[in-house]
């Protein structure tokens, strides 16, 4: 089956077509020669900073206090979900529905990140997919693994970027209160929630050293959760199998899925984008999956989207590799 034409449909086509003939949208755009790629050497200092900052890190672990060590694998949690079950599955694919005390807690969880605005995340996600592995996608994998992971954030955007994005319906994020105030107060959120509550709930709560403090709980779990957000942009778009379609090089990676809370399930979710455990197999390596459904239980996640189980097997058997993924 030849790829659809994504500029003559909308990011939410795959919403109205029968669901077992939705296909990974890929742009159609002209081979052109590519324009000089320019360094934004501002974003090039800081991330070696930050880098060599976590390596750093590391060797002060094992001086710091037990509760400061929980402490940072719950602010890497929480920093998480502001991601996958927020930006990603929320907000970029519209995949369940919650309601506003989930939508603000996620909002927030998001400002833990520090990966930009939720508006700006859901933005440039959708542009991945609906122009995916083209220049018009931000972090393109087939300018390799670097680009993919963080070279992108180190230079201009393609002017393919730019211009198709302008014509990508961002109706719903612009009228969304919680995400209009979390992009106007972000950079005063990122600095509370990413690094001064971090930083001194160990310092003033159990007698952490606010040196060790900000370096475990903060510059170490930011660049962690980071690099492991990279991962499913660079490492689930070249290795691992694809068991849904194989004409496609999104994968599924385990080792992703694992870092990611549940993000690297990633042939499976280009097929199907809108299922809100963006995995046919539930719990399985998915922590954010547990996630919403725990919030589904408590009343705060609702309709959640999930490709029926025949669907996904008359998928596997049209386009997939056949390859068994687990």
């Amino acid at each position: 089956m030849a790829p659809r034409n994504a500029a003559e449909i909308t990011d939410y086509e795959g919403d109205r077509l029968g669901l077992d003939q939705v296909d990974t949208l890929i742009a159609d755009t002209p081979s052109q020669k590519r324009p000089p790629m320019k360094i934004v050497w501002r974003n090039v200092v800081l991330f070696i900073f930050l880098h060599l900052a976590a390596v750093y890190s590391v060797f002060l672990v094992p001086r710091a206090m037990y509760q400061t060590l929980l402490w940072s694998v719950v602010m890497y949690w929480l920093a998480a979900m502001g991601i996958t079950a927020g930006a990603h599955r929320l907000w970029s694919h519209r995949s369940y529905k919650a309601r506003l005390p989930l939508r603000a807690f996620l909002a927030l969880c998001n400002c833990i990140s520090f990966q930009n605005s939720v508006f700006e995340w859901s933005r440039d996600h959708r542009a991945h997919h609906k122009y995916s592995e083209t220049d018009a996608d931000p972090h393109n994998a087939k300018r390799g693994f670097f680009f993919a992971h963080i070279g992108w954030l180190l230079v201009k955007k393609h002017p393919d970027v730019k211009d198709k994005g302008k014509v990508l319906d961002l109706s719903d994020l612009k009228n969304d209160p919680v995400v209009a105030f979390q992009d106007r107060h972000y950079k005063k959120l990122v600095l509370l929630l990413c690094i001064i509550i971090p930083t001194y709930v160990p310092v003033y709560v159990w007698g952490e050293s606010a040196f060790i403090s900000f370096y475990v709980a903060v510059i170490l779990r930011y660049t962690l959760v980071l690099n492991a957000t990279w991962l499913v942009n660079s490492a689930a778009h070249m290795w691992g199998q694809r068991p849904y379609d194989e004409r496609i090089n999104p994968s599924e990676n385990m080792g992703v899925s694992f870092c990611a809370t549940g993000e690297g399930f990633h042939n499976y979710h280009h097929v199907f984008p809108h299922d809100y455990s963006t995995s046919e197999y539930g719990w399985h390596l998915n922590l954010t999956t547990i996630f919403i459904d725990t919030m589904h239980f408590l009343g705060q996640a609702y309709d959640r989207r999930k490709i029926p189980m025949d669907v996904v097997m008359k998928r596997k058997l049209r386009t997939g590799s056949g390859a068994a993924n687990h």
